[in-house]
């Protein structure tokens, strides 16, 4: 009686283990098979593999040209050209000019890494702005330009000064009765008015470049 109980429970045991053990097999073949079939594509269709793209190097600020250099005065000042070509012709000439204040004075000096005289300054700003080759004295630029009145000056105007009737120095006009100029040895690049009872006892007349006529 108690063998016949034992063998019944085993047959149960077996009927129920049996199902379960097949279903398990089944799902882990459903699994393995899914795994190896998987494409992120198919989850997320708008997904593509990242590709780095390359970085353009920079250049380090020790490695930069620094103002105190040759070639790093040269990019500077091209740019202050780049920005000032696109504007009107008066504003760009003094706004170019008020760019070279505190420059040096340097007799004969014709580029801002090394000076200005008056006449140099007034020729180097004239060709960086418009090409134009002003002559690099003062009484050629005074002989050369257009003749006006003093009451009719517009900014960027030349204005010159006299020692003894001979035309020894020359600025360009800013308007509102001042000017800038490059005035002396040991001086630099400024502004000043033309009130001013040094400039104006001196007062020689004004000139007009045909670029701003």
């Amino acid at each position: 009686m108690l063998q016949t109980r034992i063998v019944r429970l085993a047959v149960l045991a077996f009927a129920v283990v049996a199902p379960i053990s097949s279903f398990a097999q089944v799902r882990t073949s459903q699994q393995s098979a899914t795994q190896s079939s998987f494409s992120l594509d198919q989850v997320v269709p708008q997904y593509r593999p990242f590709v780095a793209q390359p970085v353009a190097a920079r250049v380090p600020l020790a490695l930069k040209p620094s103002l105190d250099t040759d070639a790093g005065f040269t990019a500077s000042m091209d740019e202050v050209i780049d920005r000032a070509i696109y504007k009107a012709p008066r504003k760009r000439v003094a706004d170019f000019a008020m760019t070279l204040r505190d420059i040096r004075y340097r007799r004969a000096g014709r580029d801002p890494s090394t000076g200005f005289d008056c006449s140099g300054f007034t020729h180097y700003v004239y060709n960086k702005t418009f090409g134009v080759e002003l002559p690099y004295d003062a009484p050629s630029q005074y002989r050369d330009g257009e003749k006006i009145v003093r009451e009719e000056m517009k900014v960027g105007d030349l204005v010159f000064f006299q020692v003894r009737g001979h035309i020894t120095h020359v600025g360009l006009y800013m308007g509102e009765g001042r000017f800038i100029h490059s005035p002396a040895p040991g001086k630099r690049v400024r502004i000043d008015e033309l009130a001013n009872p040094y400039w104006a006892k001196r007062w020689a007349g004004a000139r007009r470049v045909h670029v701003l006529s």
